[in-house]
């Protein structure tokens, strides 16, 4: 494939991400802490579970294109980073997520994308702690703002 039929796909996965409930869904999962894999079965069952199949669902996907060579995996990782964020919050619960799923294959194709990368494991560490951070800000501005309303 020429490097300019990648980068349409690109192109074209991006806009999917412009799409107003699947910018909903990505801000939801921005701020989805999983700490159990409790936390996903609630999830799934919630009102919230389109949001989280959506996310999950659509980056496996774009990942599929990668590993089957519709899009060149530099480029693709050249212009994305949000899929490690993705699976950097499902990976230390895949195996429990693939047994209550019934699929022993769920979310292969991000996993395989995402393992590939140079430094993966490193990549990963930096990611989880990038995200516990903004997290941990997310607390106190939410338990600032609780207090300031509470006086």
């Amino acid at each position: 494939m020429s490097k300019y039929k990648d980068a349409d796909l690109i192109l074209k996965l991006y806009d999917l991400r412009r799409e107003k409930t699947m910018r909903d869904a990505r801000s939801w999962y921005f701020t989805f802490n999983p700490q159990s894999p409790k936390d996903f079965t609630d999830v799934l069952t919630s009102d919230k579970s389109g949001y989280f199949r959506m996310v999950t669902s659509y980056w496996d996907m774009a990942c599929s294109l990668v590993n089957n060579g519709a899009i060149d995996t530099d480029m693709f990782n050249d212009a994305n980073g949000e899929h490690i964020f993705v699976y950097a919050k499902v990976e230390p619960f895949l195996p429990a997520l693939r047994e209550v799923m019934g699929n022993p294959n769920y979310l292969a194709h991000l996993e395989k994308t995402v393992k590939e990368l140079p430094n993966c494991e490193a990549r990963l560490v930096a990611v989880r702690e990038r995200m516990q951070k903004i997290i941990d800000l997310y607390l106190q501005r939410a338990a600032a703002a609780a207090a300031a309303a509470g006086n």
